[in-house]
């Protein structure tokens, strides 16, 4: 980050308020800023951790918590077992503690502002963190933008904010949920049980009224490079897909 993004967002210290498990390798820590914090749909912290002989350590987190949320910030932390960062969370971390943090961060990998045409969002494990961000945004709104998300993992137990999707894609709003599980069989009907391909696209953007304006696409490397792929070959501009990636 350059130094002038620095200058602009602070470090600031934030208490975890509450702590709630979404599934066996992911949990929410909720965090009351310290200073007034606000922030748009699909922006990321920085979280420093420090040791008692002064090591420094630091993990980016994208905000789960839509910014209609008053007070406290929601990031979801999957326990990496060769991570700096997320241990802490999962194994000493408890209600009252205080870490510092820095943000908002990110403009590119936002909920549009003018809220253009339908949006596809593709997710790949923990990359659904910040377009939970934005689904929860544009459920607060009442928009009525449509949405269609395609959310990977490896099986039904690793679904983050399961039940939370699969109640609004019961309002039958506007917003669409496509499942995909790569090591189980489909729970549902109408979701799948392999990984992201381009017949999935293009039939995932088929429950759309029209062709989407935007595509946002998150989770590790490899993931993100096959989930932009495929959409390009299902025929989405690749100047309207927007990424983000993380790990390998």
């Amino acid at each position: 980050m350059s130094d002038t993004a620095a200058v602009q967002s602070p470090w600031q210290t934030a208490g975890i308020v509450r702590i709630e498990k979404r599934t066996p390798r992911v949990t929410s820590f909720f965090f009351q800023p310290s200073r007034p914090f606000a922030y748009r749909a699909g922006q990321h912290v920085d979280v420093r951790l420090t040791a008692p002989d002064g090591y420094q350590a630091r993990r980016s987190y994208s905000i789960a918590s839509a910014p209609e949320t008053n007070g406290a910030i929601e990031l979801a932390i999957e326990q990496l077992d060769d991570g700096e960062v997320s241990p802490f969370f999962h194994e000493v971390a408890a209600i009252g503690d205080e870490i510092e943090l820095r943000g908002p961060l990110g403009g590119h990998f936002v909920w549009p502002k003018d809220e253009s045409g339908p949006l596809v969002m593709v997710g790949g494990g923990s990359g659904v963190v910040p377009l939970m961000s934005m689904i929860r945004h544009r459920a607060a709104r009442n928009s009525a933008v449509p949405v269609v998300l395609v959310f990977s993992v490896r099986v039904w137990d690793e679904v983050i904010f399961r039940d939370e999707l699969i109640a609004l894609d019961e309002r039958q709003d506007g917003f669409e949920l496509v499942l995909t599980l790569t090591r189980e069989a489909a729970r549902r009907p109408a979701d799948y049980a392999r990984r992201v391909d381009v017949a999935m696209m293009a039939q995932a953007m088929a429950r759309l009224p029209e062709p989407p304006g935007l595509a946002f696409v998150c989770g590790s490397n490899a993931f993100v490079s096959a989930a932009a792929q495929a959409l390009i070959d299902a025929g989405v501009a690749a100047e309207i897909i927007r990424t983000e990636r993380y790990g390998v």
